[in-house]
């Protein structure tokens, strides 16, 4: 070789370099590439996790709004539960008013006493259908089956002519406020007919 084409010992070789960059630069590449792909990986991560709280508290909150239209439905119909309960024995007394005289009584009085006979009448009616208005109703019980549910057996009647188990006297009615019993209804109930039939039970909302 000549001296013109000899490369001095300590002159670096071109073609080394330029692979030793290229080495270099696939090195920071795939460095920076476990980077980006680290970092991506962990923000995939707190997205996923804070999706996760954000869905959880977002349900979380609706049921806490659900909760609270229960409630304001509830009291609406609901929050007058001890003053309709009160307001049941002024009813009673209507009744019983009504009760002490029979109809033919009734159908004979004239002068004060029919006036007070038809102001007691009007009254209690008036009464009912305030009750009605809030949500409270009287419990049709006589000649129903026996519910124990909705009524209360004070004594048994012997008659093989109704179904066992007939409510066949109401001593106290009874009554409903919405869909809850606010008083049940004192009853007596027929013994000795045929077993009467099991009370319907309302099927469970979905």
């Amino acid at each position: 070789m000549s001296d013109e084409n000899r490369k001095p010992a300590d002159q670096p070789d071109v073609a080394d370099e330029a692979r030793a960059a290229e080495n270099d630069a696939l090195a920071a590449t795939d460095d920076l590439a476990a980077h980006f792909t680290a970092e991506k990986d962990r923000l995939e991560g707190e997205i996923a996790t804070l999706k996760d709280k954000f869905l959880r508290a977002f349900a979380e909150a609706d049921n806490v709004r659900r909760r609270a239209e229960r409630e304001v439905a509830d009291a609406k119909v609901y929050g007058i539960t001890g003053f309709a309960r009160d307001i049941l024995t002024v009813a009673d007394d209507f009744e019983r008013a009504l009760g002490a005289v029979d109809a033919e009584a009734r159908e004979k009085a004239e002068g004060p006493l029919k006036t007070v006979l038809d102001g007691i009448d009007i009254t209690a009616r008036a009464l009912t259908q305030t009750l009605a208005k809030h949500g409270v109703a009287r419990i049709e019980a006589e000649g129903a089956k026996f519910d124990p549910n909705l009524h209360q057996a004070m004594f048994e009647v012997p008659n093989t002519e109704l179904p066992s188990g007939t409510v066949v006297q109401v001593i106290q009615p009874g009554y409903k406020i919405g869909e809850r019993v606010l008083r049940p209804a004192l009853v007596g109930v027929s013994k000795g007919g045929p077993k009467a039939a099991p009370a319907e039970t309302p099927a469970a909302e979905g």
